[in-house]
């Protein structure tokens, strides 16, 4: 992103005070542009088309066209845009349903305003910003048992790029991983776009929850 520029966000979310509440913050917090609001994601796609944003806060439990639906029209357009999703489920099968689908990280709605933009930057660097009770969801759903019994599939990783994805599946940051492979984050970064372009995904819990359910490594 361009130095100075101001983030936009696309905001998906039917409660009326919610919306408004975070849509007023977002737009008079410095360094965001509030691109959008909308209650459902029936016209999704359409919408990043037009708005280009940065972000989408995303909520689950929408009328006509959900949040993981939603998740699923923009990702068939567009693999770039970062989405959190914003919500009050904290069950698996949502969770596991909304990274499968491409979100990069998920957050509850108790998170405060300050929580949201440190994910906000968070993501934008890279990262897979979670609340704390659903980061340990996830681990346990990655380790799950069933995940063993699938079939081994190859997607034509060097072997630097599977020891990279197995320190991104031990939980490893990019600056740990640079330095356990002696290279530059900026070399990490390289090889996790190239990782992420092979995998067909477009986050890091996405490249995970893949490497251990098609037993990549």
């Amino acid at each position: 992103m361009v130095a100075n520029k101001s983030i936009k966000v696309i905001l998906y979310e039917d409660n009326p005070d919610m919306r408004e509440g975070l849509s007023a913050f977002l737009a008079s917090t410095k360094g965001f542009e509030l691109a959008g609001s909308f209650v459902n994601c029936t016209d999704s796609e359409t919408h990043v088309q037009a708005l280009q944003p940065d972000i989408i806060l995303m909520d689950i439990e929408m009328p006509e066209v959900n949040g993981i639906e939603g998740i699923q029209k923009i990702r068939a357009t567009n693999g770039d845009v970062k989405i959190i999703m914003l919500t009050v489920f904290e069950d698996n099968q949502n969770v596991f349903n909304a990274i499968c689908s491409g979100a990069n990280g998920y957050l509850l709605k108790k998170s405060s305003p300050e929580q949201i933009i440190t994910a906000i930057h968070e993501v934008l660097a890279g990262g897979s910003p979670m609340t704390p009770s659903i980061a340990s969801k996830v681990l346990k759903l990655l380790s799950d048992s069933n995940l063993s019994s699938r079939q081994k599939q190859d997607y034509g990783l060097t072997p630097r790029e599977k020891e990279i994805l197995q320190s991104l599946v031990n939980g490893n940051s990019y600056k740990m991983i640079s330095a356990e492979q002696n290279i530059s984050i900026d070399t990490v970064k390289t090889h996790l776009k190239k990782i992420y372009q092979k995998l067909h995904v477009h986050s890091q819990t996405e490249a995970v929850a893949k490497a251990l359910n098609n037993k990549i490594i």
